[in-house]
């Protein structure tokens, strides 16, 4: 078995743990930080699979993952996200090339959108006092999945 048959195992692990992130956000408003380090931490291994070089492959996708990190950490700064929702857009960066992180982000928006339109909905015809709390990483997961299928579904995009 050479390393770079590890690439669908790895994948197919990715998508397991980012069900149980979005489980795990809806149930409780919580992604556990040792699943986020899981995800991240495997990242490595995925891309010696690709066949990354230190340097400029793993640098780069390294610089990817920290500015989007850093991008929305100012989002949780504002008290627009959580540091779970922050973390796993992080972990989830060093999965993905630069388009395909856009890509993630772009599908992340719009479901976020519509699960946001759900919850607001819900909440006002149940005329609950309590603030409304969005499960971000729902449409976070959900994004990285749409990404990976993308990959091994879509021969048409």
């Amino acid at each position: 078995m050479n390393i770079q048959s590890l690439v669908v195992p790895l994948h197919a692990v990715l998508c397991l743990l980012l069900v149980i992130a979005a489980i795990g956000d809806l149930k409780a408003r919580i992604i556990e930080n040792w699943l986020t380090a899981i995800i991240a931490l495997l990242a490595p291994l995925l891309w010696f699979a690709l066949g990354y070089t230190i340097w400029p492959g793993m640098a780069i996708q390294l610089g990817i993952a920290l500015a989007f990190f850093g991008l929305f950490t100012v989002f949780f700064a504002l008290n627009v996200m959580g540091g779970g929702d922050v973390k796993l857009i992080g972990a989830l960066a060093l999965w993905f090339p630069l388009l395909s992180t856009v890509r993630l982000l772009l599908m992340m928006s719009i479901i976020g959108g519509l699960l946001t339109l759900a919850y607001w909905i819900v909440h006002k015809v149940r005329k609950s006092e309590k603030e409304l709390e969005i499960p971000y990483g729902v449409a976070i997961a959900l994004a990285g999945l749409c990404v990976i299928y993308e990959r091994y579904l879509n021969h048409f995009g």
